[in-house]
C-alpha cells in the first residue's frame, strides 16, 4: 500500500473514532471545540450548500470552472491564483490542468482562499501538493458525499515556494517528531531552524484562525512525514490538530 492510501486510512480512522476522540478530549489539547466553533471560517464554509459556496467565491472573484466527480458536493477546479497564490498538484506538468487530484470542494476552496492570504503574508507564491481528490471506487453509490480526500475536502500541501524562489518543505524544514505538540507553547522544531520556525508559524497561524477542521503533520505519523494534511468536515464543531 502507498503513503498516501495509508494516510487516507489513518485520517479516516481518526474521524471515525469521533466518541472515543470526545471522550478524551480534555486529556488532550489536540482536540478542541470552542463555544464560538459556529463563527469559525471552517466550520462557516463547511455548513454552506454548492450554491450558496460559489456564489461566495463568486463575491471573492475567485477564478474557477465547475466540474462533476463523484463523492464531491461542489466540484470545482482553480483557473487562477488566490491572493497571489498558486495551489499546483505534484504531477507533470502537462497534466497540471486535467488531473483529478486538483479538483476542490467549494468549500474547502474558500478555506484555501483565506489560507492564500496568510501565505502572502510570508512571501509565499504557491503551494506544491500531493492531493486533493482522490476519485472514489467505481463502487461508489450515486448521490453518496465522500468526506476527507473522497469529497475533495482535504489538500496534502507539501511545498511553500517563495517569491525569491527559496521553498520551505515539510519534509525538509518541519524538523517534528511523532507524538510531538504542533503548535503552542510547548511545540518547537528540533533543530529550530529559520525554515522551521517559518513553516511552523505559517501552519499555526492557519491554526489559529480555524481554517481547516483537521490539520495533520508529521508529528501524526510516518504516512505524513512530508506533507500537512489540512481538511474542511462538514457539519462538526470540533478541531484536531496533530
Amino acid at each position: 500500500m502507498k503513503w498516501w492510501a495509508l494516510g487516507m486510512v489513518c485520517v479516516a480512522s481518526v474521524a471515525n473514532a469521533k466518541p472515543a476522540a470526545k471522550a478524551s478530549a480534555k486529556k488532550s489539547s489536540r482536540f478542541s471545540a470552542p463555544a464560538d466553533a459556529k463563527d469559525t471560517p471552517a466550520v462557516k464554509h463547511g455548513a454552506l450548500d454548492a450554491d450558496a459556496c460559489l456564489a461566495e467565491l463568486d463575491t471573492r472573484g475567485v477564478s474557477y470552472n465547475k466540474e462533476t466527480a463523484r463523492g464531491v458536493v461542489g466540484a470545482i477546479r482553480l483557473t487562477g491564483p488566490l491572493h497571489g497564490v498558486t495551489f499546483t498538484p505534484d504531477v507533470d506538468k502537462k497534466d497540471v490542468d486535467t488531473t483529478p487530484y486538483a479538483i476542490v470542494d467549494c468549500r474547502l476552496a474558500l478555506s484555501l482562499d483565506d489560507f492564500a492570504a496568510l501565505l502572502q503574508k510570508h512571501d509565499v507564491v504557491e503551494v506544491r501538493h500531493y492531493s486533493i481528490y482522490r476519485p472514489p471506487p467505481k463502487s461508489w453509490p450515486d448521490g453518496k458525499e465522500g468526506t476527507r480526500h473522497d469529497g475533495a475536502m482535504a489538500i496534502d500541501a507539501a511545498h511553500f515556494i517563495k517569491k525569491d524562489g527559496t521553498s520551505l518543505d515539510v519534509v525538509k524544514h518541519f524538523n517534528g517528531a511523532i507524538g510531538d505538540a504542533t503548535c503552542g507553547p510547548d511545540a518547537k522544531p528540533h533543530p529550530n531552524t529559520a525554515e522551521a520556525t517559518e513553516l511552523r508559524a505559517i501552519l499555526c497561524e492557519a491554526v489559529d484562525a480555524h481554517l481547516f477542521n483537521v490539520v495533520l503533520t508529521p508529528n501524526y505519523n510516518k504516512p505524513h512525514h512530508n506533507h500537512f494534511h489540512m481538511e474542511v468536515t462538514a457539519g462538526v464543531g470540533w478541531f484536531l490538530v496533530h
